[in-house]
């Protein structure tokens, strides 16, 4: 009998299946967080019965024991999984910010993975038209920032596989830093690029699931045929460490859970002439710049935000901005998660770094205006406001997104 190697691994996957130990339950009463893909597993892939599938993922499309998904569809029978569509960073998480894997097979499979980075409309569709799949899945791990580009790649697929007339169906993981609120300035759509399509706020507290539904409601000209498989065990309130999830960096500069808690505001700093991190072991906790020292760390703690404390901070970036060379600044340290507010405290960072380094410049090409989506927090803060002032600018946009949001929520 000739063995294929798909089939050597089905059996072998269920062998290690039937040798696994019970797990012991979890805290909370037994309860436990069950993601889209594990729930479309338990019910025997019924929902690609008979459909040709590729899937748009990278390497946090694993399962709770870190198998990577498409290993593991592509070694079950049951499912007929055609191609792999990787984001920015690629597939496997090979590339930097702004980069991608191209197009390659893949060696663990050998199924053709196609780059879907900067790819969207027609010629996105006619990837997924190439690529011969009547159905595109989407499992990606998200982490809550209007501009982290896996949201829409999301849009852009939904887009694009409703020109293809292809089905679509999002697999979804939980909101890494809760889905309690949705905070920041809402995206002008005058200012629409990659790091923001559409008018959602700069962090919005939902699901990956609930965004396909918004979009689709909201934005899409021609809605895509639509299918999410929801979490079960997950509440609103709950951190990523709340999950039992193992957390696989979903970029090179997102290495852990307390990296989201802080992107959604301190990213901004991508924005101006400061260092965000990136180099170092701590990219969006630790900011800085030649030039400065102990004075931002003084000026940021006496705003008093919520939650957050900051410490004076020396560092030597390995790569991108200040490359080799020691700079000064702060490390930010959430001792209170449940009152942080990531954007407040971003915007009290800009005000204060502004007020106490005479160096401070916006990048020439006013990318924070991309960031936050219009001119308002730039012009506000180069006027003079404090972070007060400029958080009150945004609170009639981001209370009619709040509206529009609930919605399309599926979890409480």
């Amino acid at each position: 009998m000739k063995l294929s190697r798909r089939s050597v691994l089905a059996s072998a996957a269920a062998v290690a299946a039937s040798a696994a130990p019970a797990q012991a339950a979890p805290p909370g009463g037994g309860r436990r967080l069950r993601t889209g893909f594990e729930r479309l597993a338990d019910d025997g892939y019924a929902l690609l019965d008979g459909r040709r599938v590729g899937i748009v993922t990278n390497p946090t499309g694993v399962t709770r024991d870190v198998r990577h998904i498409v290993d593991v569809l592509h070694a079950d029978p049951r499912v007929d999984l055609r191609a792999v569509f990787g984001p920015e960073h690629g597939f496997r998480g090979t590339a930097q910010a702004g980069g991608s894997e191209g197009r390659y097979d893949d060696p663990a499979t050998g199924l053709p993975v196609y780059d879907t980075y900067l790819k969207s409309g027609q010629p996105l569709a006619d990837v997924f038209t190439a690529s011969g799949v009547d159905t595109v899945v989407f499992d990606i791990q998200d982490v809550g920032a209007r501009f982290y580009t896996y949201i829409w790649t999301l849009y852009d697929c939904m887009e694009a596989a409703a020109l293809a007339g292809k089905r679509f169906v999002v697999l979804d993981r939980p909101n890494p830093v809760t889905g309690r609120a949705a905070l920041g300035p809402v995206l002008h759509p005058e200012f629409a690029t990659f790091v923001g399509r559409e008018p959602i706020a700069q962090a919005h507290g939902m699901t990956v699931a609930e965004l396909a539904r918004l979009f689709n409601g909201e934005f899409l000209s021609t809605p895509v045929p639509l299918e999410t498989v929801t979490m079960t065990g997950w509440k609103r309130t709950e951190f990523f460490d709340a999950s039992g999830l193992p957390w696989v960096p979903p970029s090179p500069n997102m290495p852990t859970a307390d990296t989201a808690l802080v992107y959604s505001g301190t990213c901004l700093f991508e924005g101006t002439n400061l260092s965000e991190g990136r180099g170092t072991t701590r990219p969006f906790e630790l900011l800085g710049a030649d030039g400065l020292d102990g004075r931002w760390a003084e000026a940021a703690n006496a705003l008093e935000l919520p939650g957050v404390r900051f410490r004076e901070a020396y560092f030597a970036p390995t790569f991108s901005k200040f490359q080799g060379r020691t700079i000064g600044g702060v490390q930010i340290h959430v001792h209170d998660r449940a009152a942080f507010d990531p954007v407040r405290t971003g915007i009290g960072l800009l005000v204060t770094a502004k007020r106490v380094w005479s160096g401070f410049a916006w990048r020439s090409d006013n990318w924070i205006d991309k960031l936050t989506g219009s001119t308002r927090v730039r012009t506000a803060i180069d006027a003079g406001a404090g972070p007060d002032e400029v958080v009150a600018g945004w609170q009639d946009e981001l209370a009619a997104f709040r509206r529009v949001r609930e919605r399309y929520l599926l979890y409480r």
